[in-house]
Order: C-alpha cells, then structure tokens, then sequence
C-alpha cells in the first residue's frame, strides 16, 4: 500500500505534476512502517509478560479503531465544501458492495481450484484476510498523500464505506462460508480415509 499508492498517483496524474513523492514516502514510513518495526521489536522483549498479564488489546483496539471511525465520519460530513447528493451516496454504495462481492468471490474460486493446495480453512482466511482493508491504514494514508487537498473528505467516502461495508458482508456470509468449510472438510477426511481391503 505504502508503495503502490504513491506510484498509482504518479502513473494517473502524470510525472509533471507536482506531487511531493519523497515528502510522502517518508511520512507513510514514519507513520505505517516505523511503528511496525518498533512494536515488533519490543514484542521480543516483553512477551513472556504480555502473555502472563494479558493486557485487554482487543478492546483497546476495537476502541481505537471505533474512534477513528467516528472522527473520520465527523470530519467528513462536517465539512462545508463536501458535495454529495443522496444519489451519489446510493450509487458509491452499491458499486462498493459490487466489488467487495466480486472480490471475496474471485479469491474463492481462485483458492478452490483442482490443483490448489489450500485446504476449506485456508480459503476461509484467503477470502476475509485479502480483500479486508482498514481505516486504521487507510485513512493516515489518505491523509498524508492528499494533504491539503480541499476534497479530501469526499475523498475518503469510499473507504468509510468500504469498512462498514466489509464487515456487514462478513458476518452475513458467516454462516454459508461456515457450512461449506465443514461439509467440505468432512468430504475431504472421507476421500483420505484407507478403504477396506475387499475380501475374495
């Protein structure tokens, strides 16, 4: 993302334009990798004690990332110069519900063909995890690549519906996906099992 991202913008907006790349490389490394790198080291030194105190983290994460939520929604819709009618807002909707679809059922054939190796509970993972994106990344990004960009609220549209969106879609698809992988792993175990010898 940290990469792609900039060089998108240089490929649709054209190397003469004026955006700052080094400025924006640097200030995503700060903001997404250096604090990747540091957590990871002090986890090597702290985990025994995480692991005896266990410390609340998911609470606190899904704390955090319900305030960037809201904060994110709040500068949004409170901006002045936002200009999106209710038509737009359906229609962003329905394309975004569109791709998320067609995404987690790309990976799903893709994960399930003939000569793929990946087992039910593989394809599981591979349809949630790769078409899962966050605001927790997505919105400092937005942020640092389009700093002072007077649309940067409706900008970020997409992405605040794309979250919501994911999630709503997960947990509907829960169960059906659920199903399939259990059904599947019993045809599996049943295709493995040794036949008995067939007595003359």
């Amino acid at each position: 993302g940290i990469v792609i991202t900039p060089l998108l913008l240089l490929l649709f907006l054209g190397s003469s334009s004026s955006v700052p790349f080094t400025s924006i490389f640097s200030q995503l490394f700060m903001t997404v990798v250096v604090p990747l790198i540091i957590g990871q080291i002090v986890r090597r030194y702290i985990k025994d004690w995480l692991e005896r105190k266990k410390p609340p983290f998911g609470a606190i994460s899904s704390c955090v990332l319900l305030m960037i939520i809201y904060t994110t929604f709040c500068d949004t819709f409170a901006n002045p110069n936002i200009d999106l009618d209710k038509f737009s807002l359906i229609i962003i909707v329905f394309i975004i519900f569109s791709v998320q679809m067609s995404f987690m059922f790309l990976t799903f054939l893709f994960s399930t063909r003939n000569n793929s190796s990946f087992t039910p509970a593989d394809t599981v993972a591979i349809i949630f995890c790769s078409t899962h994106k966050s605001l927790t990344l997505g919105i400092p990004m937005l942020k640092i690549v389009f700093a002072g960009y007077e649309h940067l609220s409706l900008i970020s549209v997409p992405l605040l519906i794309y979250h919501p969106a994911q999630i709503l879609l997960g947990s509907l698809l829960v169960p059906t996906i659920k199903s399939w992988m259990v059904s599947r792993q019993k045809a599996l175990k049943l295709t493995r099992q040794p036949k008995a010898p067939v007595k003359v």
